[in-house]
């Protein structure tokens, strides 16, 4: 029964429409057709004025209303460069947009039809069509250039100094590998990933993992004024490492190794003091849908000095040692080697 009755609304509002639109017809001879439409473009330029304004206030109050939601301070030297190059992104595009979209409206008013003024047809202009496409393009070949220029910066070599971090993503966490005392990343095979005791598939033959340190809850301890080069891997499909508080991203492919650096700024207890906020953290986002658990795929960074980064450090348990319990790394010999007595004694 309702559905009987709201098909019949829905069928009387089209009625009343329809009928409406003939008594405006019949009105406008009645009146004089010209008198009408001069009036209707004149209400119609006076509207699409006063959608421009309406537009440009819009924008202004999204951005009052949204501001309090933009990220703080670039926690970076690099993240600085990125917003420098985002701001100069956004003021050449809104004055051009400013521009175009003032003239396009206030044409709509200004050259309204009228019987005092008749179409003008203009075909062609060379010089006119270099001008808008030159200018742009050398624009374009601007910001293009500053954006190279801060990606080369990212993606190159990373200073001697720098900490060395491996970051592989995994549905749906973070996993964090830091070197130890040696300084050095063991070797990975894919073919030893065990989730129960070797979750990045280290080689337990190599030397090199058996003092490397693993975050399995996607927590990253970094040195403030120190660089860090970041190792990064995927196990199972396309992530992406995402640090907007340092304005940077880059995917996580699995089988190829991508690598980022970048210099931490601001500590973890220094960026709530500036934000007011002191439950702030430093977040790790998957920038790349990847599965159904791509929402709650989120890591955590904390920016400390080198003696809190130090203190941590001894607190912590290599991988190895904590699954393999029964193992223990032997010391160096230095006693004299026995003799070997297998070896046959031959007289000269």
């Amino acid at each position: 029964m309702s559905g009987f009755i709201i098909t019949t609304l829905v069928i009387l509002v089209f009625v009343i429409i329809y009928q409406i639109g003939k008594a405006s017809e019949h009105a406008t001879i009645l009146r004089g057709e010209k008198k009408v439409n001069a009036q209707v473009n004149r209400a119609i330029a006076l509207l699409l004025v006063a959608v421009f304004l309406l537009g440009v206030w819009g924008i202004w109050a999204c951005h009052q209303y949204f501001k309090d939601l933009m990220l703080p301070v670039a926690a970076c030297k690099t993240g600085e460069n990125y917003d420098s190059m985002f701001n100069v992104t956004v003021v050449v595009t809104g004055i051009v947009f400013f521009l175009t979209q003032a003239v396009l409206f206030w044409f709509c008013y200004k050259y309204q039809s009228s019987d005092r003024r008749t179409s003008f047809y203009f075909p062609h202009s060379n010089k006119l069509e270099i001008i808008w496409t030159t200018i742009p393009a050398l624009a374009m070949a601007v910001l293009v250039a500053i954006g190279l220029k801060n990606w080369l910066t990212v993606t190159s070599d990373a200073p001697v100094n720098a900490t060395v971090v491996e970051i592989v993503g995994k549905q749906f966490n973070w996993i964090v590998r830091y070197p130890g005392k040696d300084n050095i990343l063991g070797k990975r095979d894919f073919r030893k990933i065990n989730d129960a005791n070797n979750v990045l598939g280290l080689d337990w033959a190599d030397p090199r993992n058996h003092d490397d340190i693993l975050s399995l809850n996607g927590e990253m301890h970094l040195v403030v004024g120190k660089p860090v080069k970041l190792i990064i891997n995927s196990r199972d499909v396309i992530h992406d490492v995402g640090l907007p508080h340092f304005r940077l991203k880059m995917d996580a492919v699995p089988g190829i190794t991508t690598t980022l650096w970048f210099t931490p700024s601001i500590t973890s207890d220094s960026m709530k003091i500036i934000t007011k906020n002191p439950n702030f953290v430093y977040e790790i986002a998957c920038d790349q849908l990847c599965g159904r658990g791509h929402y709650a795929m989120r890591g955590t960074i904390i920016v400390e000095t080198q003696e809190q980064h130090d203190k941590w450090l001894a607190t912590q348990q290599s991988y190895y040692a904590g699954n393999n319990p029964e193992a223990t790394t032997p010391a160096a010999d230095t006693t004299a080697p026995a003799a070997d007595t297998t070896k046959k004694i031959t007289m000269k």
